[in-house]
C-alpha cells in the first residue's frame, strides 16, 4: 500500500508500487495485519478518562470489593475534593444490592463521593454530596436507593463542579490517547445538559479539533421544535448534530428503560423522558434545518416512540428528505422487525453496542432478571436491523463498556442469540464503514483502504488471519474489491485479542506501541 499526502495512492503487489513510487519511504511491517481504522460512534470522553485515571469499579466482584476499592482510593487520595468513581454493577454481586450512603461513609468518612452505576443512568452518593445538591439526604440506616432521573442529574452536576479543571483536562487526554492505542481515529462524543454540560462538551470538541490527533464529532442531546432553534443550538455548542444521548428513556440495568410491559423484577415500566410528539417535532425541525438528529432509545416503548417520530417526520417532510440526513437511533436494544423495516426505509443509522449482550445477555444474565426469558431473547437483534436495511454502527458507549473495537466485533459475532449475530465481515464493516456512515459520510470510500480513500488505518499484531466469510487460512491481506474488507483475525469467543502496533490517521502516525 502506498500513501501520498494522506491518501491511499496504490494498493496491490510490491513491484508496481516500487515502480510508481521509487523515492517512497518503505516501512516493512514484518507480517503484521493492516486494516481500516475504527471509529467509535458513541462515547463520553471525559467520563471515560475519569474511569481510566481514577476509581474504576467495573472489576468489583462484590459490594465488599467495591467498598474496599473506595476505601483504598480515599486513603491514597486525601487531597481530592470529591471521589468520583464508575462501574459498579450490583447484578453481578452476591449481595445483589447497590452501595448505600451508610456504606460509603463507613469507608470514606467525611468525603464527598459520587459512584455511577455501570450504565451511568443511576448512582450512589454520600449524604453530604446529596445535600449540597439541594436534595434531602437519606436517613441513617436507610436502605440503598440509587439516585435516578432528575435527582441523579442534580447530584451529578454538583459532583462535576467539585472536579479540578486540570483533572478533567488530564482525563480527556487519557481517553483520546486510549482510543488511538486501540486503532480508533475518531470518536463521537455524546453530550447534553444532563450528561456533562456545555462546558465539558466544548472542551472535548476543542481537544479533538486542536492538540489531539483523534477526531471528535459532537452530538448534543437537547430537543428542539423549529429549524431556527436547531441551527441556533448547533452553533451555540459547536456541535455537529443534535442527537446522541437525547434521552427517550434510560437503561435496563437501572430499570429506567421505557417498556410497554412492566419489568419482570419490578412493578414499573421505566422512565419516558421525551414523548412521541416531542420526538417527532425534533426530527422534523432538524430535517428542515439540514441537521442530523437522533435519540437514545433502549426499551420497546422508547423504540416505538422513535420509530413513530421517523414515520411522522417522513409524512411531513417526505421520505427522501428524512433518509438523506442519516438520523440515528442509539442502542435500539428492543426493536421489532416491523420497526426495523420502518427505520431501514427511512435511512436510519442504529448505533449499537454488542458488548452489552456479552455482559448482560443470555438466559442467566441481567437482561433475563429485568425482562424475563421471552423479552431477553429479543434484545439487540443486529441481524434483523441489518436485514431490514438499517445501517449498523458498532461502538462502546464508553465508559459503560471499554473502547475496544475488536471486543465489540467479537461480541456481535458471538451473540447470545444465534439468530441475532453478525458475520465477521458484517461486524467489522459496522465498526469501520458503518461508523463513518453514522457521521453522514456515504461516499463509499470512508472506512476502506482503496486508491483515493483517506489513509486512516491500524497495524495489528495477531495470529492466523481468516477470510471473513469462511475458515480458509490466508497469509496476506485480502484486497477483494467486492467486499473491501480485509481478512480478519479469529473472532471466536476465546481467541486472543489483536494488539495494536500503530494507528494512522490521514497518513499521519498518531500512535505507536512501545
Amino acid at each position: 500500500m502506498a500513501v501520498v499526502d494522506g491518501t491511499v495512492a496504490w494498493l496491490g503487489d510490491d513491484d508496481p508500487a516500487h515502480a510508481l513510487h521509487p523515492d517512497a519511504r518503505v516501512i516493512d511491517l514484518q507480517g503484521a495485519f493492516v486494516a481500516p481504522a475504527f471509529v467509535d460512534p458513541h462515547v463520553h470522553v471525559t467520563d471515560t478518562g475519569l474511569s481510566l485515571t481514577g476509581l474504576n469499579l467495573s472489576g468489583a466482584a462484590s459490594l465488599a470489593d467495591c467498598l474496599d476499592a473506595l476505601g483504598t482510593y480515599a486513603r491514597r487520595h486525601p487531597e481530592t475534593r470529591i471521589i468520583w468513581g464508575h462501574g459498579w454493577d450490583e447484578t453481578r454481586w452476591p449481595e445483589r444490592r447497590a452501595p448505600s450512603a451508610d456504606d460509603l461513609e463507613g469507608v470514606a468518612p467525611g468525603r464527598d463521593v459520587y459512584l455511577s452505576r455501570i450504565d451511568e443512568h443511576s448512582a450512589a452518593a454520600s449524604r453530604g454530596l446529596i445535600a449540597s445538591a439541594g436534595l434531602p439526604a437519606p436517613a441513617q440506616g436507610a436502605p440503598a436507593q440509587p439516585l435516578h432521573g432528575d435527582e441523579h442529574h442534580a447530584v451529578r452536576t454538583r459532583a462535576r463542579l467539585l472536579l479540578d479543571p486540570a483533572q478533567l483536562d488530564h482525563a480527556r487526554r487519557a481517553a483520546l490517547d486510549h482510543a488511538a492505542a486501540h486503532g480508533i481515529v475518531a470518536v463521537h462524543e455524546c453530550g447534553g445538559p444532563d450528561i456533562a454540560g456545555a462546558d465539558d462538551f466544548r472542551a472535548v470538541l476543542a481537544m479533538g479539533a486542536g492538540e489531539h490527533s483523534v477526531a471528535v464529532r459532537g452530538y448534543w442531546g437537547e430537543p428542539v421544535t423549529t429549524a431556527r432553534q436547531a441551527r441556533s443550538l448547533l452553533a451555540e455548542h459547536g456541535a455537529h448534530a443534535l442527537g446522541g444521548d437525547l434521552f427517550l428513556d434510560g437503561a435496563l440495568g437501572s430499570r429506567t428503560a421505557w417498556l410497554h410491559e412492566p419489568y419482570a423484577d419490578h412493578s414499573g415500566n421505566g422512565t419516558a423522558h421525551l414523548d412521541g410528539a416531542a420526538a417527532a417535532a425534533h426530527l422534523r425541525a432538524c430535517t428542515e434545518a439540514g441537521i442530523q438528529a437522533g435519540f437514545h432509545a433502549i426499551g420497546d416503548a422508547a423504540v416505538h416512540a422513535a420509530t413513530g417520530a421517523f414515520a411522522a417526520a417522513a409524512e411531513a417532510m417526505g421520505g427522501p428528505a428524512v433518509a438523506g440526513r442519516a438520523h440515528r437511533i442509539e442502542h435500539a436494544e428492543l426493536v421489532s422487525r416491523e420497526q426495523a423495516a420502518v427505520l431501514g426505509r427511512l435511512g436510519a443509522v442504529a448505533s449499537v453496542q454488542p458488548v452489552f449482550d456479552a455482559l448482560w445477555g443470555g438466559p442467566h444474565g441481567m437482561y433475563a432478571d429485568r425482562l424475563g426469558a421471552a423479552r431477553t431473547a429479543q434484545t439487540n437483534p443486529f441481524s434483523v436491523l441489518a436485514a431490514e436495511g438499517v445501517t449498523l454502527a458498532i461502538g462502546s458507549d464508553s465508559p459503560v463498556t471499554a473502547m475496544d473495537p475488536w471486543a465489540a466485533v467479537r461480541a456481535a459475532v458471538n451473540h447470545s442469540v444465534d439468530d441475532h449475530s453478525l458475520s465477521p465481515r458484517a461486524a467489522f464493516t459496522a465498526a469501520t464503514r458503518g461508523a463513518w456512515r453514522a457521521a453522514g459520510l456515504r461516499d463509499g470510500m470512508a472506512g476502506t483502504l482503496q486508491p483515493g480513500a483517506e489513509a486512516s488505518f491500524a497495524v495489528w499484531e495477531t495470529g492466523e488471519l481468516v477470510v471473513a466469510a469462511s475458515s480458509k487460512s490466508i497469509a496476506r491481506w485480502s484486497t477483494d474489491p467486492r467486499s473491501r474488507v480485509p481478512a480478519l483475525p479469529d473472532m471466536s469467543a476465546d481467541a486472543p485479542a489483536p494488539r495494536c502496533l500503530a494507528t494512522v490517521r490521514s497518513g499521519r502516525m498518531i500512535y505507536t506501541a512501545a
